[in-house]
């Protein structure tokens, strides 16, 4: 990726029934508000090449792959959301929103199922290099509350839901972790609140750290 412009690179991450969605949705809004230019977006998918690897990953049964196989699909749709959608964004100045991101692999696939940190180091240097988002905000809540939500609005894409309690217990883990090791990078806010307060958390991030 070329040298950008103002351009800047919002990550929205979390366990199932975060409410990440409804949270961009307002996000964008807001920094539209403020004459930014904004695209939405999402992991696994982005792109249509990106998006038919998503069908692969979250739909069907759990059985389906093993974490290195999901780890592999993963960043070979990072890499196609990056060249197709990302970086094309960002060098023209719009500020990009994405639903997911690494961190999610490393939470899912690297806590989740075990897979080792430096083997998804090493795919993150071949398909994104030194590229990483400028702000990620994590929506933490607790594991059945979240369940509960993705189950209200269940469709064909249930894969991750079905995964074991234990499962989800060190995704959570996994991305507390993460903010953890990278402060100046994420924010962990409780997503178990007000909709409206939760957005306006966000907000407050977004500006302090940004200056939106």
């Amino acid at each position: 990726m070329t040298e950008r412009a103002a351009g800047r690179f919002i990550t929205l991450e979390g366990g199932e029934g975060a409410g990440k969605s409804t949270q961009i949705a307002r996000l964008r809004a807001w920094l539209e508000r403020r004459a930014h230019r904004v695209i939405t977006t999402r992991e696994p998918g982005g792109s249509p090449g990106a998006e038919m690897i998503r069908k692969l990953l979250v739909e069907g049964p759990v059985e389906r792959w093993d974490g290195t196989t999901e780890a592999l699909l993963h960043f070979a749709a990072r890499r196609e959301h990056l060249r197709s959608t990302v970086w094309p964004a960002l060098e023209r100045g719009d500020w990009v929103v994405s639903d997911r991101f690494a961190d999610s692999t490393l939470a899912y696939q690297g806590y989740g199922h075990g897979i080792e940190p430096a083997i998804l180091e090493q795919l993150y240097k071949v398909a994104v290099g030194d590229f990483q988002p400028d702000l990620t905000i994590i929506l933490d809540l607790p594991i059945e509350t979240g369940l509960k939500r993705a189950a209200e609005r269940r469709g064909a894409e249930t894969r991750y839901e079905n995964l074991p309690l234990e499962f989800h217990a060190r995704v959570r883990e996994g991305f507390l972790e993460i903010a953890k090791r990278a402060p100046k990078r994420c924010v962990v806010i409780d997503a178990t609140g007000d909709v409206e307060a939760i957005t306006r958390r966000i907000a407050d991030v977004v500006t302090d750290r940004l200056g939106a």
